[in-house]
């Protein structure tokens, strides 16, 4: 079993026994890039991102989340409104991985165990765990190097409702600000490949998940009590 499923089965299971409302469902939707290559669009999805998430829903107004989600990120200068990036031309794809886990806040209360319809826009933020493909460019072409670990910082808008009594249905768009500048390969961490760095170096890698999400709510209604 791969080690994230199995860390997902293990909170689950612990999770199980408790009094609480809990969520679990999937995310799709598509991903887009921000960084030195290509167009600088801050939302503009255009490859597949998909998932599964959980929340716990500790009160009708927060829950702790953790996600996995998985996408390729693309970019081509030949697509950017700068001349300079058009004219120097290049383009490259990347795998990403992330595993994320932050709080969830709800700006309406969203209280599943009351039966009325429930809608809310919320934020979310945490800690993301990204796994990547290293990358470097010779000749203006890019080449893959071993893959590469980072954290992000998530910073998601999205808006969800209650459309049956057991599932809850979202969208969201959310930003994650990388640790590492070389998503791209303009950057590379190989201090053997300084001599081929490019773009912003004190600018690090962005990129973005924008889709819908569904989830399956179960476990014992809470009583959200204040003692």
């Amino acid at each position: 079993m791969h080690p994230r499923i199995l860390v997902l089965f293990l909170l689950l299971s612990s999770l199980s026994a408790s009094a609480q409302i809990y969520e679990i469902g999937g995310f799709l939707g598509g991903s887009n890039y921000i960084g030195d290559i290509g167009k600088t669009d801050y939302i503009a999805p255009h490859e597949l991102a998909y998932g599964f998430l959980f929340r716990w829903n500790k009160s009708p107004r927060h829950s702790w989340r953790i996600s996995y989600t998985q996408s390729k990120i693309t970019a081509d200068d030949a697509e950017s409104t700068s001349p300079a990036r058009v004219q120097r031309g290049y383009a490259f794809e990347n795998d990403i991985k992330e595993l994320s886990v932050g709080l969830e806040f709800d700006f309406f209360d969203f209280n599943l165990h009351d039966s009325k319809p429930k809608f809310t826009p919320y934020i979310y933020t945490g800690l993301s765990y990204l796994s990547y493909n290293g990358l470097f460019y010779v000749a203006g072409e890019p080449k893959y190097d071993t893959t590469h670990n980072t954290a992000a910082i998530p910073m998601i808008l999205g808006v969800k409702g209650r459309i049956f009594d057991h599932f809850v249905l979202g969208i969201e768009s959310g930003a994650r600000f990388s640790f590492r500048d070389d998503l791209d390969g303009s950057n590379p961490t190989n201090e053997n490949l300084s001599n081929v760095r490019f773009g912003n170096l004190r600018s690090n890698d962005w990129y973005v998940f924008t889709g819908v999400t569904l989830t399956y709510t179960f476990g014992n209604k809470p009583c959200f009590c204040s003692n």
